[in-house]
């Protein structure tokens, strides 16, 4: 029986922003339907709506032509509509199995059936391929398998409607596979799938029709299959953007060398060496964990070092806390920005000021306008999208949330020399990653060393000046951006693998 999703006139609000304004359009059963739009289009706020996490001021959520009326998450749930959203939504401290099942435990009477929910939660991870135990708490598990676990979580519900959110962005290739494997299953079964994603490359791979929302309000619905990428980022961006990485003004000048590693050890990386001079833009490339972001979370003082020498400026360095690093002039943009990036329930401005406090107060009081003028800043130059100062972290997109990391670390008060980007650019749009990847060069360009982690081999190749790349803890060898592709870095990533 064919079944559909309609959304017939969505508006909805929050305190100086419009997130949706009069979205309507249709999502059939056996397809697969791509959300797509910059960061702040609304995409996030839809689904919200969709599952139950928000009320619309207005209009109305159908399935199969009945109106659906949500007062929590659970009741579209039990309605048929999940969704898997780029924040994790598990109980860390639970196993994979009570995170799975959880809400529909297998049950003896009033006791747990231990042996049927293993039993159960083996058969889901057999058909997904992963090398993880029903038993082992969710916390244990890197950030790809934990996102593979709310994919299970949400597959065991044989929901009819299943919308992902960038479902792709901490999985490796081999995982994102499995994953499209499992999506063409769910299509074939005729299940109605939502996909929101800002790699193009999925899109085109993964779908059969895409809806554009830009500042809230339906722009387009196409179908994949006549649609080119420049028409998708014109309906985005409201223009063409070009060429991004030819459009790059680069640093072409290097200073002396900022950081020098030695053999640097810590438990998750073995006699890594490299050096990185003032101006110079480092890329690091390898596999989910091959080690790049422990290489950065080491330089940043936040994994114990445990032998290895680091010289930076010409001076011995050997970081005990984040803290340490900021003294010294070193920033790191952490791969997962809402976990160890932000304080999300505080403002822009407590965020931006955070390392800087100490300059920021006079005797025992804080300065608010020098604070005050020292976010403005920073949301100027980063085109931040906010009515004010004092608006919550959390309430940002994913590209405005990124930016206030980046104000952070490039405020007038801080002197950041080594800026360390653990995935920049991960969840958000083509307009912002443009911009982002001009600002790294920018950075350059002001005599920063830069560290340029990312999964997407394109990005790491056309942005950095040299790539460092990983494989299983240690370094498999370096190459200039003029001789590195896919191919040659991917077959150093996979040496041995």
């Amino acid at each position: 029986m064919e079944q559909y999703l309609e959304f017939e006139s969505i508006s909805k609000s929050f305190p100086g922003v419009k997130a949706l304004d009069d979205v309507s359009f249709k999502a059939e059963s056996g397809k697969v339907l791509a959300l797509l739009g910059e960061n702040g289009a609304g995409k996030s706020t839809l689904l919200k709506v969709m599952s139950g996490d928000l009320r619309p001021d207005s209009g109305k959520v159908k399935l199969n032509g009945e109106e659906m009326n949500f007062m929590s998450p659970n009741d579209a749930i039990n309605s048929g509509i999940s969704v898997i959203y780029q924040e994790r939504q598990l109980m860390m401290s639970m196993s994979v199995m009570e995170n799975v099942f959880a809400g529909a435990l297998p049950k003896n009477g009033f006791v747990v059936n231990k042996s049927k929910l293993k039993a159960d939660t083996m058969a889901l991870i057999e058909k997904f391929q992963l090398p993880i135990h029903p038993e082992t708490p969710v916390m244990m598990l890197s950030v790809a398998y934990q996102q593979m676990v709310e994919i299970m979580k949400a597959y065991r519900r044989n929901a009819p409607v299943i919308a992902f959110d960038e479902p792709t962005a901490p999985l490796t290739d081999t995982e994102i596979t499995v994953l499209f494997e499992l999506i063409k299953q769910l299509k074939e079964e005729g299940k109605i799938v939502i996909y929101v994603s800002h790699r193009m490359k999925e899109i085109f791979e993964i779908t059969d029709e895409i809806v554009v929302l830009k500042d809230g309000k339906f722009v387009a619905h196409f179908n994949t299959s006549e649609t080119e990428e420049g028409q998708l980022i014109k309906a985005m961006v409201g223009r063409d953007i070009g060429d991004t990485y030819a459009n790059l003004s680069r640093n072409d000048e290097y200073g002396d060398v900022l950081v020098s590693v030695n053999n640097l050890t810590t438990s998750a990386v073995r006699d890594v060496s490299f050096d990185i001079k003032k101006g110079e833009i480092l890329g690091f490339a390898g596999l989910v964990g091959s080690g790049r972001t422990e290489v950065a979370r080491a330089l940043f003082g936040a994994d114990p070092i445990i032998s290895g020498t680091i010289t930076l400026d010409g001076e011995s360095f050997k970081p005990l806390t984040p803290k340490d690093a900021v003294d010294k002039g070193i920033a790191l943009c952490p791969e997962d920005r809402k976990e160890q990036g932000l304080v999300l329930n505080r403002s822009i401005e407590d965020n931006v000021c955070m390392p800087v406090l100490e300059k920021l107060q006079k005797f025992f009081f804080l300065m608010t306008k020098k604070c005050a003028d020292l976010t403005v800043n920073a949301i100027r130059k980063y085109e931040i999208k906010t009515p004010t100062v004092d608006k919550m972290v959390v309430e940002l997109s994913g590209g405005n949330q990124q930016k206030v990391i980046l104000g952070r670390w490039t405020s007038d008060l801080m002197d950041t020399k080594l800026l360390i980007l653990d995935e920049p650019t991960k969840g958000i749009d083509v307009k912002t990653k443009a911009e982002i990847y001009q600002m790294v060069c920018d950075f350059a360009k002001q005599g920063m060393a830069v560290i340029f982690i990312s999964s997407e081999l394109t990005e790491v190749i056309n942005v950095s000046d040299t790539i460092a790349v990983m494989n299983n803890g240690s370094l498999a060898g370096f190459m200039k951006r003029e001789e590195a592709t896919e191919e040659n870095i991917l077959e150093l990533a996979m040496l041995h693998h």
